[in-house]
């Protein structure tokens, strides 16, 4: 008796939908059928992010939905960009160009997640001449963000908050940054990004 073997292979017509074929045994059929992978959190963040930033339209397929990406989408809405529906099919995003996002007329709001609002205050922190108030559910505003708001400080940001501008609601004064050699004390991906994404 062989053993079960699975093979999968990716449909070009459909991204992010493959085939899949269970064969027990080669003298039976199988199994047969399609499933669909759904999107990374971490890049949905980052694509709609980037698409915002960018000058022009950008075209993102794959989205994962689910409520923090709704976050991220609301506030760079009330930044300025045009974001279409987010569907795992296909997501528009009118971008409004490096260092000109509008300064919003309400507080921005990153719901539960702490990804919408670490890379956020990279990006905030950047932008000149702009204030900006940020803040998240009450799970959020218990969660620290010492480990971005430190780096940014050190490259001249003006961020302020509770118990040592380490929680949320925070406040952002948007200015030129200055480049920094950082060695960060923990492997975080929120952190590079947040330092990358300062425009």
């Amino acid at each position: 008796m062989s053993a079960p073997v699975l093979t999968i292979h990716a449909l070009s017509q459909e991204p992010h939908t493959y085939t899949w074929v269970i064969a027990p045994r080669p003298e039976e059929q199988g199994l047969r059928g399609k499933t669909t992978i759904p999107g990374d959190k971490s890049i949905s963040h980052r694509a709609l992010m980037l698409g915002a930033l960018a000058s022009g339209e950008t075209q993102i397929q794959g989205l994962l939905l689910g409520e923090d990406p709704l976050s991220t989408a609301a506030c760079f809405r009330a930044l300025g960009a045009e974001i279409s529906e987010l569907n795992a099919d296909h997501v528009r995003v009118q971008g409004i160009g490096l260092g000109n996002l509008q300064e919003p007329e309400g507080v921005l709001d990153a719901g539960n997640s702490g990804t919408t609002l670490r890379l956020m205050l990279g990006i905030l922190a950047s932008h000149p001449d702009r204030l900006f108030m940020v803040t998240g559910d009450q799970s959020l505003r218990s969660r620290p963000m010492g480990r971005v708001i430190t780096p940014l400080q050190q490259m001249g940001a003006q961020i302020w908050g509770r118990q040592g501008d380490t929680l949320a609601p925070l406040a952002v004064r948007g200015q030129a940054l200055q480049p920094l050699h950082y060695h960060s004390p923990i492997a975080s991906a929120q952190i590079k990004s947040c330092l990358m994404l300062r425009v």
